[in-house]
């Protein structure tokens, strides 16, 4: 073996054991600093022999050994008044100096609460007398084996100042005389929360390595897991304890997939889910749950593992409930306000709401400090302009934060899109109307009614003005020039509508950098009349009663919403106990408002309420997930489920309506109300008694379902 052979094999060696290494020595001398001197020297004989006796079948325990002789030789030339250690010296001086399981069963003997040197080493590394800075640093550097590199690259500070918090730590515990032990429960919460941030920090550099050829360190990653799993069993009552191992135990599970063939990363939209782990993501589930039956507010542990447990609930990356996820980045930055923090919740807003709303919160954080040298901002605003079409743009953001990144396999990936940016950018500068229509057009998002009117507008403009024309060539004077010829004469509503669709393109296109801003500036909105929303015809509702196979929980809403002439929302947001069944109404306390219903309503209420006492009054399906349990007052005390939503209710009706309506998209519950609203009128309601039922707040709203008077109308 070559000196170059042995310093890898030595360095590898090194990133697994150095915390068991260093942990068991600290138990031996009672001294951190003088602990990492001993195993230092331990690797220097390593690299002294190896080279030529080649490596040991177990080149962790050589280490030890050395460390070990090394030790107890200090120990033999030292005087101690530690009744512990003078036990240790006496009994070592006694034995014979190969016996390493002597010295074992002696170091046994001294064990406190936790027999666990790894674990005793963290909580002595996070001891109040340091700094929380020293302490995070301290146990990096002792139980992950880091660098002073790495740790900075952790941190986010210059690698000179994390140097001097690991030198002034070990002085200070020194000076201090900690001893060796994991403390008793009132200091160790106290020192929990730095003893958490170290392992999620140790865990994230096996995650995702910030220098080197690799992109993982599973040795790291499953060392910060077996960590995380043992405080899990020490302090039970902690929710944030099983927040952090859900969280490590959920990301974890991807790991396989992570990366590809070649060690290259693969981005979560892109990676095989099929490949991961359902026995870590159950696992996962598991503790966040134990997190939730802990109690207590939530903290920044448990909010970052709902996160992970949104993105191990989706089957594929199209189900991400990339909503849910923004609104717990919102929780999450009101307890945990850093800028990485920001730059991932940037991250989900323009996964639930556009690139642009991501690329908005980004540009805030260009300034930040902490952020200066980190390589995942210039990467995530480069990958929201490729979004947007700024290539241009993109290109220039991704090579910055290629030359940011230190890690191989990133710094890879980063190049090809600053490559791919900068092909697409040349392309960009010849596009043409018809293309960019073309495009626009065949977008997922939109609806085939969307497309169809949206066509129409575009193809008139390409007949008029040419498909072929470059896009930047097409100016507002020539686009008013098509709108006058084409629909100058045309109603308002369709003037509207094509107005509509152009804004749309336009807007689309300029925030890709193909076409000029305010394309759609000389094109005012023309007034409409105002329409009177169509009721439901009585018979097709009618007929919705009665239909077979309808479920309980929706014939009963339905019936409820048209008897009352309520708004959806009120009706959903009824609980069990704000019923008055026998005077068949129910209040809505937010609103001051009660809700009537007939005797359809009546006979349902009485079967969907059941035996239950409290809790909401119209269910979901199913239990919620671990990361989307919403708020108690909208969790049924008796089944775990939650409350119906708005938005699902709207579905299933629409669902259950598209045979009924003529233009075979299924009516809304905002015209199941106002269908009510009209029916009455047409039977001779006043104003006044609709808004007595209704809850409407003026009776100009119901000018629609009857007439208002005018004042001059008004006999005195």
């Amino acid at each position: 073996m070559t000196s170059l052979d042995a310093n890898r094999v030595v360095d590898a060696v090194w990133k697994m054991e150095s915390a068991r290494i260093v942990a068991g020595l600290v138990r031996m001398v009672g001294d951190v600093g003088l602990a990492e001197e001993l195993a230092q020297d331990a690797v220097l004989a390593a690299l002294e022999q190896w080279p030529e006796a080649g490596v040991p079948d177990t080149p962790g325990a050589w280490l030890m050994a050395v460390a070990k002789r090394r030790a107890v030789d200090h120990l033999r030339r030292e005087e101690r008044r530690d009744r512990g250690q003078e036990r240790l010296a006496h009994d070592l001086a006694t034995r014979s100096g190969d016996g390493e399981r002597d010295v074992d069963d002696v170091m046994d003997a001294l064990d406190g609460e936790v027999g666990d040197d790894v674990l005793r080493l963290m909580f002595v590394s996070c001891h109040p007398v340091l700094s929380a800075e020293a302490r995070v640093a301290l146990t990096l550097r002792l139980m992950g084996g880091l660098r002073t590199d790495e740790i900075a690259r952790a941190f986010l500070v210059s690698e000179s100042a994390v140097a001097q918090r690991i030198v002034r730590a070990k002085r200070a515990l020194a000076d201090a005389g900690v001893p060796f032990e994991v403390p008793a429960a009132p200091e160790r919460a106290a020192r929990l929360s730095s003893v958490l941030e170290v392992i999620y920090l140790v865990f994230n550099e096996g995650y995702s390595a910030t220098a080197g050829d690799d992109l993982m360190r599973p040795s790291l990653c499953l060392e910060a897991l077996r960590l995380g799993r043992m405080l899990a069993e020490l302090t039970p009552d902690e929710a944030e304890v099983h927040g952090l191992v859900a969280l490590m135990e959920l990301q974890q599970s991807r790991s396989a997939a992570r990366t590809g063939p070649s060690g290259e990363p693969v981005p979560l939209h892109e990676q095989n889910r099929g490949r991961w782990d359902p026995l870590l993501i159950r696992r996962g589930f598991v503790a966040l749950l134990r997190a939730r039956e802990a109690g207590g507010p939530l903290g920044p542990y448990v909010l970052q593992a709902a996160i992970a447990a949104c993105h191990a609930r989706a089957a594929t990356p199209e189900e991400t409930d990339w909503p849910q996820i923004a609104a717990l980045y919102e929780a999450l930055v009101t307890v945990l306000p850093t800028p990485v923090v920001q730059l991932n919740r940037a991250v989900a807003l323009a996964m639930a709401y556009g690139p642009r709303a991501g690329l908005t919160l980004v540009d805030t954080l260009t300034g930040e400090p902490a952020l200066k040298g980190y390589h995942l901002l210039p990467a995530v605003r480069g990958d929201l302009l490729a979004r947007l079409g700024r290539h241009d743009e993109a290109r220039a953001e991704f090579e910055r934060a290629a030359s940011l990144a230190r890690n191989a396999a990133e710094r890879a990936v980063l190049r090809r899109r600053a490559a791919t940016c900068a092909e697409e950018a040349g392309a960009d500068e010849d596009v043409t109307l018809g293309e960019t229509a073309r495009t626009f057009l065949a977008r997922p998002e939109l609806s085939a009614d969307t497309v169809r009117s949206y066509e129409q507008t575009l193809s008139r403009l390409c007949r008029h003005l040419g498909e072929d024309v470059p896009l930047r060539d097409v100016t507002p004077d020539r686009i008013a020039e098509v709108f006058a010829t084409a629909w100058g004469a045309a109603a308002s509503a369709t003037w509207n509508r094509h107005r509509s669709a152009l804004r749309s393109f336009a807007s689309w296109a300029a925030e890709r950098g193909w076409a000029a801003a305010g394309l759609a500036a000389p094109l005012d909105r023309r007034p409409e009349p105002r329409a009177r929303t169509r009721p439901i015809d009585r018979s097709l509702l009618e007929s919705l009663w009665e239909r077979p196979g309808v479920p309980l929980r929706e014939r009963t809403l339905w019936r409820l919403l048209y008897e009352s002439a309520a708004p959806a929302d009120w009706a959903l947001s009824l609980d069990v106990e704000d019923l008055d069944l026998p005077g068949m109404r129910g209040e809505v306390k937010a609103r001051g408002h009660w809700l009537r219903w007939q005797s359809g309503t009546a006979a349902l209420l009485p079967l969907l309420v059941g035996d239950r006492r409290r809790g909401p009054l119209f269910l979901a399906d199913r239990r919620p997930g671990p990361g989307r349990m919403p708020a108690a007052a909208d969790l049924c005390p008796h089944t775990g489920r939650g409350r119906l939503s708005y938005e699902r209710a709207e579905y299933l009706f629409k669902r259950a309506t598209v045979d009924l309506d003529p233009e075979g998209g299924g009516y809304t519950l905002h015209r199941l109300r106002h269908s009510r609203l009209a029916h009455l009128g047409e039977d001779g309601w006043s104003a006044p008694m609709l808004m007595a039922l209704s809850g409407h707040a003026s009776a100009r709203t119901l000018h629609g379902f009857v007439r208002v008077p005018r004042p001059a109308d008004t006999v005195a």
